[in-house]
Protein backbone atom coordinates (compact mmCIF):
# COMPACT_ATOMS: atom_id res chain seq x y z
CA UNK A 1 0.00 0.00 0.00
CA UNK A 2 2.93 2.35 1.23
CA UNK A 3 5.26 1.45 -1.59
CA UNK A 4 1.99 1.74 -4.23
CA UNK A 5 1.31 5.28 -3.19
CA UNK A 6 5.17 5.91 -3.16
CA UNK A 7 5.55 4.37 -6.68
CA UNK A 8 2.43 6.46 -7.64
CA UNK A 9 2.64 9.58 -6.50
CA UNK A 10 6.30 10.27 -5.50
CA UNK A 11 7.83 13.21 -3.62
CA UNK A 12 3.92 14.03 -2.84
CA UNK A 13 3.19 10.49 -1.28
CA UNK A 14 6.58 10.70 0.88
CA UNK A 15 5.68 14.17 1.64
CA UNK A 16 2.00 13.52 3.19
CA UNK A 17 3.37 10.21 4.92
CA UNK A 18 5.78 11.79 6.70
CA UNK A 19 4.05 14.66 7.54
CA UNK A 20 1.21 11.79 9.13
CA UNK A 21 4.06 10.00 10.86
CA UNK A 22 5.39 13.28 12.82
CA UNK A 23 1.68 13.82 13.56
CA UNK A 24 1.31 10.50 15.31
CA UNK A 25 -0.57 8.40 12.59
CA UNK A 26 1.18 4.90 12.52
CA UNK A 27 2.98 5.50 9.19
CA UNK A 28 7.05 3.84 10.12
CA UNK A 29 9.24 6.15 8.20
CA UNK A 30 11.43 3.34 7.95
CA UNK A 31 9.23 2.27 5.05
CA UNK A 32 8.74 5.56 3.30
CA UNK A 33 12.41 6.77 3.24
CA UNK A 34 14.09 3.21 2.25
CA UNK A 35 11.75 3.04 -0.24
CA UNK A 36 11.94 5.97 -1.88
CA UNK A 37 16.09 5.85 -2.10
CA UNK A 38 15.61 2.57 -3.79
CA UNK A 39 13.31 4.32 -6.18
CA UNK A 40 15.58 6.67 -6.31
CA UNK A 41 18.72 4.39 -7.34
CA UNK A 42 16.48 3.22 -9.95
CA UNK A 43 16.28 6.49 -11.57
CA UNK A 44 12.60 7.19 -11.17
CA UNK A 45 13.44 10.61 -8.62
CA UNK A 46 16.38 12.28 -7.54
CA UNK A 47 17.88 11.27 -4.05
CA UNK A 48 18.29 14.42 -2.35
CA UNK A 49 14.62 15.93 -3.43
CA UNK A 50 13.76 13.13 -1.30
CA UNK A 51 15.48 13.81 1.32
CA UNK A 52 14.42 17.77 1.63
CA UNK A 53 10.60 16.42 0.98
CA UNK A 54 10.98 13.83 3.79
CA UNK A 55 12.61 16.31 5.93
CA UNK A 56 9.68 19.54 5.38
CA UNK A 57 7.30 16.47 5.64
CA UNK A 58 8.37 15.77 9.59
CA UNK A 59 8.54 19.42 10.09
CA UNK A 60 5.26 19.88 9.15
CA UNK A 61 3.60 16.88 11.19
CA UNK A 62 5.83 18.06 13.93
CA UNK A 63 4.56 21.41 14.48
CA UNK A 64 1.29 19.64 14.80
CA UNK A 65 2.29 18.18 17.81
CA UNK A 66 3.62 21.24 18.87
CA UNK A 67 0.98 23.39 18.86
CA UNK A 68 -1.11 20.55 20.07
CA UNK A 69 1.45 20.28 23.49
CA UNK A 70 1.41 24.72 23.20
CA UNK A 71 -2.37 25.21 23.21
CA UNK A 72 -3.48 22.34 25.47
CA UNK A 73 -2.63 22.43 29.60
CA UNK A 74 -0.76 19.12 29.96
CA UNK A 75 -3.92 17.97 31.93
CA UNK A 76 -5.88 17.96 29.21
CA UNK A 77 -3.28 16.38 26.99
CA UNK A 78 -3.24 13.58 29.08
CA UNK A 79 -7.26 12.77 29.17
CA UNK A 80 -7.00 13.06 25.07
CA UNK A 81 -4.00 10.70 24.99
CA UNK A 82 -6.31 8.18 27.49
CA UNK A 83 -9.14 8.71 25.53
CA UNK A 84 -8.34 8.65 21.95
CA UNK A 85 -4.51 7.85 21.95
CA UNK A 86 -5.23 4.26 21.10
CA UNK A 87 -6.58 5.28 17.70
CA UNK A 88 -3.23 6.84 16.55
CA UNK A 89 -0.98 4.53 18.58
CA UNK A 90 0.15 7.07 20.96
CA UNK A 91 -0.21 6.02 24.97
CA UNK A 92 0.66 7.82 28.14
CA UNK A 93 4.22 6.00 28.49
CA UNK A 94 4.70 7.08 25.24
CA UNK A 95 4.38 11.10 25.83
CA UNK A 96 5.95 10.34 29.28
CA UNK A 97 8.99 9.13 27.91
CA UNK A 98 9.34 11.96 25.96
CA UNK A 99 8.12 14.22 28.14
CA UNK A 100 11.16 12.79 30.62
CA UNK A 101 13.54 13.32 28.20
CA UNK A 102 13.06 16.74 27.32
CA UNK A 103 12.50 17.85 30.91
CA UNK A 104 16.13 16.42 31.59
CA UNK A 105 17.91 17.00 28.54
CA UNK A 106 16.15 20.71 27.31
CA UNK A 107 16.48 21.50 23.66
CA UNK A 108 18.93 19.31 22.16
CA UNK A 109 16.43 16.52 22.97
CA UNK A 110 14.48 17.78 19.79
CA UNK A 111 17.51 17.08 17.61
CA UNK A 112 18.36 13.69 18.96
CA UNK A 113 15.15 12.34 19.58
CA UNK A 114 14.42 12.35 15.73
CA UNK A 115 17.58 9.93 15.52
CA UNK A 116 15.42 7.36 17.84
CA UNK A 117 12.91 4.92 18.18
CA UNK A 118 9.92 5.83 20.05
CA UNK A 119 10.75 9.27 21.46
CA UNK A 120 10.99 10.62 17.84
CA UNK A 121 7.73 11.07 16.90
CA UNK A 122 6.54 12.39 20.44
CA UNK A 123 8.88 15.15 21.44
CA UNK A 124 7.11 17.82 19.99
CA UNK A 125 3.96 17.32 22.35
CA UNK A 126 6.25 18.30 25.64
CA UNK A 127 8.37 20.88 23.63
CA UNK A 128 4.93 22.64 23.20
CA UNK A 129 3.81 22.25 26.44
CA UNK A 130 6.99 23.57 28.11
CA UNK A 131 7.03 26.55 25.50
CA UNK A 132 10.34 25.82 23.81
CA UNK A 133 11.21 28.68 21.27
CA UNK A 134 9.37 28.15 18.02
CA UNK A 135 12.30 28.60 15.47
CA UNK A 136 14.81 26.49 17.65
CA UNK A 137 12.34 23.71 17.67
CA UNK A 138 12.03 24.14 13.88
CA UNK A 139 15.64 24.31 13.50
CA UNK A 140 16.53 21.59 15.44
CA UNK A 141 13.39 19.37 14.00
CA UNK A 142 14.24 19.75 10.58
CA UNK A 143 18.63 19.08 11.20
CA UNK A 144 17.65 16.01 12.95
CA UNK A 145 14.47 14.67 10.66
CA UNK A 146 17.16 15.66 7.44
CA UNK A 147 19.56 13.24 8.93
CA UNK A 148 17.07 10.65 9.69
CA UNK A 149 15.72 11.30 6.41
CA UNK A 150 18.66 11.25 4.30
CA UNK A 151 20.06 7.96 6.28
CA UNK A 152 16.60 5.60 5.47
CA UNK A 153 16.98 7.38 1.58
CA UNK A 154 20.49 6.25 1.51
CA UNK A 155 19.97 2.68 2.82
CA UNK A 156 17.66 2.05 0.50
CA UNK A 157 19.47 3.51 -2.16
CA UNK A 158 22.52 1.52 -1.30
CA UNK A 159 20.48 -1.54 -0.55
CA UNK A 160 18.57 -1.43 -4.15
CA UNK A 161 15.83 -4.20 -4.41
CA UNK A 162 16.86 -5.51 -0.87
CA UNK A 163 15.76 -2.17 0.87
CA UNK A 164 12.93 -3.88 3.15
CA UNK A 165 15.93 -5.21 4.87
CA UNK A 166 16.87 -1.62 6.28
CA UNK A 167 15.13 -2.31 9.62
CA UNK A 168 18.34 -4.67 11.02
CA UNK A 169 20.66 -1.70 9.59
CA UNK A 170 18.57 0.90 10.72
CA UNK A 171 18.81 -0.42 14.55
CA UNK A 172 22.39 -1.40 14.59
CA UNK A 173 22.69 2.63 13.28
CA UNK A 174 20.79 3.79 16.21
CA UNK A 175 22.55 1.49 19.15
CA UNK A 176 25.50 3.65 17.79
CA UNK A 177 23.35 7.53 17.91
CA UNK A 178 22.20 5.93 21.52
CA UNK A 179 25.83 5.46 22.40
CA UNK A 180 26.74 8.28 21.40
CA UNK A 181 23.83 10.49 22.80
CA UNK A 182 24.84 9.07 25.98
CA UNK A 183 28.70 10.06 26.02
CA UNK A 184 27.62 13.38 24.84
CA UNK A 185 25.72 13.85 28.04
CA UNK A 186 28.40 12.28 29.86
CA UNK A 187 31.22 14.42 29.05
CA UNK A 188 28.75 17.26 29.65
CA UNK A 189 28.08 16.72 32.77
CA UNK A 190 31.16 16.10 33.45
CA UNK A 191 32.39 19.20 32.14
CA UNK A 192 29.81 21.09 34.27
CA UNK A 193 30.87 19.20 37.35
CA UNK A 194 34.47 20.14 36.75
CA UNK A 195 34.29 23.81 36.70
CA UNK A 196 31.88 23.59 40.15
Amino acid sequence: MLTHLISSYGYAAVFVLMVLESAFIPIPSEVTMPFAGFLASQGTYALWPLVLVGAVGNLLGSLIGYYLGYVLEERVLLLWIRRYGRFVLVGESDYARASAWFTRYGNPTVFFSRLLPAVRTFISLPAGVFRMNLFTFSLYTFIGSFVWSGMLAWIGYVLGSHWNRVGSVVRTLQYGVIALVVLGIGVYAYRKLARA
